[in-house]
């Protein structure tokens, strides 16, 4: 039995409609066998009238009986038919190596089809070539060293390594917390670098699950695993070939990981997950991390061997606060940045809020700058950023000998604040506690704009820790 068999002949004539709008079928002297209703109002017939009859007769120009002669396909052929130009298929029909019939549909009516069809086809095209151009910008370097702003003896010693660096193929490790823009120092580094014109790729190690980093660094092949795309995909190694690759957070990656990060790097070669060949690659990495690499080395959380691979050129970015005569400077820079993203222009900021952010300790750096200064636009009236516009920790906060406390200076004032309550408004001490570590995850979500797990670093304790206490004190 063939396995067309098993379905049912009253199916045969919708089918065939279904799949294709207007169908003839010719034996192999080419007589119509059949004919459906699209194709009889194309022509101006019936199919009472047509069926039994020479194709010849019953369509103009025809080259069914031809196709059932010689056995030979004819794809998109043109046919003169009703004073115009048709684009039909016609199909030998084949058993036990004889040839019996053909089968021919019109594809388009007429050239005005074709062209509605050809437009439809081209605008697809064209929005497949934005997108494959889009992605190629978004592989590029964002950023140069004219983005790096800062005159702080540490912060130029540290742009001065990189440039003279840039043009080196050797790996570079930046070190700095959170916030105080290593990823800009690596788009400059390749920005400037022999491989400008080649991608620039990268990667959060700590933002992908960990059962998910392989196949997002490495590719997979085509059916390793279910729901995987059809033909594999190419892993963040292959994308970055010839270019950068810059693996972020690299202090998060899991062991496990570090080993195949290694083996790749002096293999210079990937194996998709999956897969079994091997795919030369060749990339130039940056690696970043806000962590002690030397201490998790110590204490057996990060490969040693990679360590000093990565860490051959190694560059410490400044945290905002050794640098805070550059503040003014940065803030400037990233108005003009957010004016853009508000269709503002012409923002300025006063004496006293320049004085004020000069203060601060910013825990958050450069990062928390931008936030608190989005913000303040977010409430601007005018044009000039008051002592007003300014998140309520800022505006509110005493100077103490000229310089403000960091976050967790806040923190210690609201626990003091708790402990010198009049003798009759004194709590239990765990309900103190509870409200300090309360008050501490607010602030540090304030300066993170919500995200938790900046949040976490800041006050330095584990993701889940960080999670499990939001859930505990209902702090969205």
């Amino acid at each position: 039995m063939r396995a067309f068999d098993k379905v049912p002949s009253s199916w045969h004539e919708q089918i065939i409609n279904l799949l294709a709008e207007r169908v003839v079928i010719v034996d192999d002297n080419g007589i119509i066998l059949y004919i459906n209703e699209g194709y009889c109002e194309f022509i101006g017939t019936t199919m009472e009238d047509a069926l039994g009859r020479h194709v010849q007769d019953v369509i103009e120009n025809s080259r069914m009986h031809i196709v059932a002669q010689t056995g030979l396909k004819e794809l998109a052929s043109v046919q003169h038919i009703n004073g115009s130009e048709m684009i039909a298929n016609r199909f030998p029909i084949v058993e036990e190596e004889q040839i019996v019939g053909a089968v021919g549909n019109v594809m388009f009516r007429n050239p005005e089809e074709w062209r509605m069809y050809k437009s439809k086809i081209q605008s697809l095209v064209d929005e497949l070539n934005y997108y494959q151009a889009r992605v190629q910008r978004d592989l590029q370097s964002k950023y140069s060293f004219q983005d790096l702003i800062g005159d702080s003896p540490n912060f130029l010693a540290a742009k001065t390594l990189a440039q003279r660096v840039s043009r080196s193929d050797s790996s570079v490790l930046l070190i700095g917390e959170s916030g105080t823009g290593k990823e800009l120092f690596a788009h400059a580094i390749h920005h400037d670098s022999n491989r400008s014109a080649a991608p620039f790729v990268a990667i959060n190690c700590s933002s992908i699950p960990e059962h998910l980093l392989e196949s997002e660094l490495f590719g997979y092949a085509d059916g390793a695993f279910t729901g995987a795309k059809k033909g594999g995909k190419k892993g963040q190694f292959e994308l970055a070939s010839g270019g950068t690759l810059f693996l972020d957070e690299i202090g998060d990656m899991p062991l496990t990981m570090q080993s195949k990060l290694l083996r790749v790097l002096q293999e210079k070669e990937v194996v998709r997950v999956g897969g079994h060949k091997s795919i030369p690659v060749d990339v130039r990495i940056i690696a970043a991390t806000h962590r002690n690499l030397e201490r998790m080395v110590e204490k057996g959380d990060f490969r040693q061997d990679l360590y000093y691979r990565l860490n051959v050129i190694k560059i410490d970015i400044p945290p905002l606060r050794t640098r805070k005569k550059d503040i003014p400077g940065i803030a400037k820079r990233l108005l003009k940045k957010l004016e853009a993203r508000f269709f503002r222009n012409g923002i300025e900021l006063s004496y006293e809020v320049t004085e004020r952010l000069m203060q601060h300790s910013w825990p958050g750096n450069i990062r928390e700058l931008e936030n608190v200064l989005e913000r303040s636009i977010n409430v601007l009236d005018g044009k000039t950023i008051l002592l007003m516009h300014l998140p309520l920790y800022l505006r509110d906060r005493e100077t103490e000998g000229g310089n403000e406390g960091n976050l967790h200076n806040e923190q210690t004032v609201s626990v003091s604040n708790i402990l010198s309550a009049e003798p009759k408004n004194i709590l239990p001490l765990k309900e103190t506690l509870i409200q300090a570590e309360k008050h501490a995850i607010e602030q540090a979500l304030v300066v993170t704009k919500g995200n938790k797990l900046e949040a976490a670093k800041l006050l330095e304790i584990g993701k889940t820790s960080f999670y499990d206490k939001c859930k505990l004190y209902d702090i969205s």
